[in-house]
């Protein structure tokens, strides 16, 4: 097997997680902003605490209440704020359940919810009221079951939470048992470790990586280009050495991301470390989102004026996931 090297050390990710900000009041202190920053009151924080890996805070511009990696993460009073078609179950997770934790939606493929956990708390999450106290390693069991009767099945989707939230034990568990399955050609694992958390693609992971013996599809979530730093790049390509095709999927947000600028510096910057970008969503109405939607219209002059810079090939597609749809709804421009 083809020795891998990363910028981190075996394990080192365990203790970066553990040394992540989790009190608002440290972040604000660590980047240099007013410590009496407007913040969601602790009876609704509590339900959806603050959760931010130093390295990803480390990219932040100091002394900026408005950079654009601070705002995915700071929990805003906006969030309290009711807004008409902001759903706790934005997309329909619970009409495609087949199980607690498998998800069927497409033909074709099923999405296994493996955990809860991320690295990274970003505050327009879809899933942030989604209960995941079925998603254990018996759940996963009966969940495979399911897939192993359904020949229909070929790519099984790794979500969460994040995947890559479990250590790498359980993840050759997880592997090994989808390999089993015949009819299943393609394995995607859909992570945002691999952007704020890079010390998670160590020397073990990559090795399960390229074991695996059918077609691997990471797809990565990044939103701006300044979340790729020299330790990104080196993580992403290491997985691509690995024979693992690489995708991200962004979504566009409001003060973040919403310029034709902030999306072109970000095709140009994954494909530099040998991603390709997919697509960009429209906002997921989840409850407590509503402050970083983008109108459909001003979304669609943005993606004008991106496909004027771009070759196709560093396009992202429009997209919207709309419940009970057969798959992802494109929106032209």
């Amino acid at each position: 097997m083809e020795q891998h090297t990363t910028s981190q050390q075996s394990g080192n990710w365990q203790q970066a997680l553990r040394e992540a900000f989790t009190e608002p009041r440290a972040l604000l202190h660590y980047l240099e902003l007013d410590p009496d920053l407007p913040l969601l009151a602790a009876r609704d924080l509590r339900h959806f605490r603050l959760r931010v890996p130093r390295g990803f805070a480390a990219r932040m511009n100091k002394a900026d209440p408005n950079d654009p990696l601070f705002l995915q993460v700071w929990p805003a009073p906006a969030e309290a704020t009711p807004q008409a078609g902001f759903e706790l179950d934005a997309v329909g997770d619970s009409l495609a359940a087949r199980t607690p934790n498998l998800l069927h939606k497409y033909h074709g493929r099923a999405l296994l919810i493996t955990t809860g956990a991320c690295a990274v708390h970003c505050r327009y999450c879809f899933r942030r009221h989604f209960d995941y106290h079925e998603s254990t390693d018996k759940r996963w069991t009966q969940a495979l079951e399911m897939v192993a009767r359904d020949a229909t099945i070929s790519e099984l989707i790794l979500s969460g939470g994040d995947p890559l939230s479990l250590s790498n034990q359980r993840l050759a568990a997880l592997f090994g048992a989808a390999a089993r399955i015949p009819h299943l050609v393609r394995i995607r694992i859909h992570t945002r470790q691999a952007v704020v958390l890079p010390e998670r693609i160590d020397t073990e992971l990559l090795g399960l990586l390229e074991a695996l013996p059918m077609q691997k599809v990471c797809v990565i979530h990044a939103n701006h280009a300044r979340e790729i730093d020299a330790n990104v790049s080196q993580a992403l390509q290491a997985i691509a050495r690995t024979g693992t095709t690489l995708l991200n999927q962004s979504v566009l947000l409001r003060r973040i991301n919403d310029s034709a600028q902030a999306l072109v510096s970000l095709s140009e910057r994954l494909f530099s470390c040998g991603v390709l970008p997919y697509y960009v969503h429209q906002l997921d109405r989840v409850q407590g989102s509503a402050h970083f939607e983008v109108p459909d219209d001003q979304a669609r002059k943005i993606m004008e004026e991106v496909s004027a810079q771009l070759p196709g090939y560093l396009v992202p597609r429009l997209a919207r996931e709309i419940a009970g749809e057969p798959g992802k709804t494109l929106i032209s421009w």
